[in-house]
């Protein structure tokens, strides 16, 4: 912890990246959690995918605002609440990068926030991709199919603002995490298993370049050999620790 911290305290600009077990403490299921995760009695492929989309967009619908009502019911944990004060310090620049399809940063109260994978309340057109600033009223309880609304210059289905299961990742979005993570003086690596690619391939940027990184995780994942420090435990545990004695 100690030298986590030196590392921060002489840093200008840091990078947090984040996955899953971020929001874990919120009580967001994390997707290879083997009891409570999101993919448990759901396949993938059935749910987060483009030709899945073409098939059951009534089901797809219902599922995913349902996820997002479950996000909306949720609260930022200590660890989003941290990284949001880390970011008010005088002479600190925190960006942050998520894996994750919640609003939990930015309700924890970060504001430099890139999401690699989508928003789970960021609606757009399938065909188009005009974006949707109609209302969504999410569901109270999970229902079985919900008919999306449709696009008004081209009246086809609107669709979640999310990265399905062969999509490319967004461009802008690409590009802008590449750019942090050549620019950082510090990474904090945070609830990511480091298996998702291309996202995982990130933080190797900063590894070449020597940045020293830290790693926050209740176990070692696939990037663990590449980091300073590793802090074992959650988000919401580590992180406020970590940051309020910095």
């Amino acid at each position: 912890m100690d030298t986590a911290r030196k590392i921060l305290d002489s840093a200008s600009h840091i990078e947090v990246f984040t996955g899953a077990g971020m929001s874990a403490d919120s009580g967001i299921a994390t997707y290879r959690d083997a009891i409570t995760g999101v993919w448990e009695n759901v396949d993938p492929m059935a749910m987060a995918s483009i030709d899945a989309w073409a098939i059951r967009p009534e089901e797809m619908w219902a599922w995913y605002l349902w996820r997002a009502s479950l996000v909306r019911r949720a609260e930022p944990n200590p660890g989003h609440m941290a990284i949001a004060r880390l970011a008010q310090r005088e002479g600190k620049r925190v960006t942050v990068t998520t894996q994750n399809i919640d609003d939990l940063h930015e309700r924890g109260g970060s504001e430099n926030v890139v999401h690699l994978h989508g928003s789970l309340f960021d609606f757009r057109c399938s065909i188009c991709s005009r974006p949707w600033r109609g209302e969504v009223e999410l569901p109270d309880e999970p229902v079985a199919a919900l008919t999306p609304p449709t696009c008004p210059l081209c009246e086809n289905l609107i669709r979640p603002g999310v990265v399905w299961f062969g999509e490319p990742l967004p461009q802008k979005e690409w590009a802008e995490a590449e750019r942090r993570m050549i620019e950082a003086d510090a990474v904090i690596i945070v609830g990511t298993s480091g298996v998702v690619q291309p996202a995982a391939s990130l933080p190797l940027i900063a590894a070449e370049a020597g940045t020293p990184i830290i790693e926050v995780t209740p176990q070692r994942t696939d990037l663990s050999h590449i980091v300073d420090v590793h802090l074992d435990g959650t988000a919401g545990h580590v992180l406020p620790e970590l940051i309020d004695a910095t």
